[in-house]
């Protein structure tokens, strides 16, 4: 026989022995859970375009079926805040949630879903993809064996709901109100009792005067959860979550079994969900905010000017002591405010004078 066919033959085998564990992960169907912080049915969070279960669908269908993920809302498996704990111990495969539930555990964490007086729908996005920022998402959450992704966004969110106006910085002081994240460490600076709810137990805690304010989303999810029955005073000024990014994490094993494919079509469907939710969003809170306050004696409007002034400094005032106190803070910290203050420099020239347009052509 010619010693070079053998060799030839003897190199092919060997590929193709190299190959094959490749190709048989290629051809594998995987089947996973995903837990949710959100109760069924609730729109945005659980169902609806851009949603959790719709990028289920969405990954199924993509994947040919290769990719089947089963969707537990809140409750259906596992409690409300426990699928960061069940996706790190690999109980489940994935968790939707927001990444300011887990201030406790990565601090830091905060800054993934949203910064009060920071950047909008846009700019968050352009910071998590393009400005560094899914690099340390991912550098954070490592030492949990997670992997986390944006999956949506609601844009913008109105300060929320309170049973007495608010017509001065102090009357702030001793409200117990509902409110997860920076703001909340923000509002705690200004004398509120923060307490942080799931979606599902606002109302009735503020139906009760267990609190005396509540954020929760914008118009349409507002409304659906009824708040509008509790409190009347509806401050639309979204200064504490100018966007509010969902978060999807995939346990590091997990996500390490698939495919690169797979992997692709993971997070090609995430970044499709993130634009369909906002823009479901968008097309959903005029009417509602129309409803509540023409039919539903909902007084709705900015804060005072001279709150928002106070609350912008005592935002600053946390975040640079929430920097000073921590070093994986402030790496995230630096990294956001460098890229925000790049980001500003385009909006004023772009949005911000497109907006104004709007304003005196209106």
């Amino acid at each position: 026989m010619n010693r070079r066919k053998v060799l030839s033959a003897g190199a092919l085998g060997a590929a193709a022995a190299l190959a094959a564990p490749a190709v048989a992960r290629a051809q594998q169907n995987f089947s996973w859970k995903m837990t949710n912080a959100y109760g069924p049915g609730a729109p945005f969070y659980v169902t609806g375009p851009g949603s959790p279960t719709y990028f289920c669908e969405l990954v199924k269908q993509m994947s040919g079926g290769r990719l089947t993920i089963q969707h537990f809302a809140a409750g259906e498996l596992i409690p409300a805040l426990e699928g960061f704990d069940a996706c790190s111990a690999g109980t489940v495969e994935m968790n939707a949630a927001n990444s300011y539930f887990w201030a406790g555990k990565v601090p830091a964490a905060q800054f993934f879903t949203t910064v009060p007086f920071g950047l909008n729908f846009q700019g968050q996005n352009a910071w998590i993809y393009h400005g560094g920022g899914l690099a340390l998402w991912e550098e954070l959450y490592k030492p949990f064996n997670l992997v986390p992704m944006p999956m949506g966004n609601t844009g913008v969110q109105m300060t929320g709901w309170f049973r007495k106006p608010i017509e001065k910085l102090d009357d702030f002081k001793g409200l117990k109100m509902r409110i997860p994240g920076l703001a909340g460490k923000v509002y705690a600076q200004l004398g509120v009792d923060v307490k942080l709810l799931p979606g599902g137990e606002i109302f009735p805690a503020l139906e009760r005067g267990v609190i005396d304010a509540a954020e929760f989303v914008g118009p349409y999810q507002d409304r659906r959860l009824g708040l509008q029955k509790a409190a009347k005073y509806y401050y639309t000024t979204g200064w504490h979550e100018p966007n509010n990014v969902t978060e999807l994490v995939v346990n590091q094993a997990a996500w390490d079994s698939l495919p690169d494919d797979l992997k692709a079509i993971v997070r090609s469907a995430a970044a499709a969900c993130n634009v369909l939710s906002h823009t479901w969003c968008e097309a959903t809170n005029a009417e509602a905010l129309d409803d509540l306050v023409k039919n539903q004696g909902v007084k709705a409007g900015p804060l005072p000017s001279e709150v928002v002034e106070g609350l912008r400094a005592t935002t600053k005032k946390t975040l640079d002591g929430l920097a000073g106190s921590d070093p994986k803070i402030k790496k995230v910290y630096d990294s956001f405010t460098a890229f925000k203050a790049k980001h500003d420099s385009w909006a004023g020239v772009s949005e911000a004078v497109f907006q104004e347009q709007i304003r005196v052509g209106a």
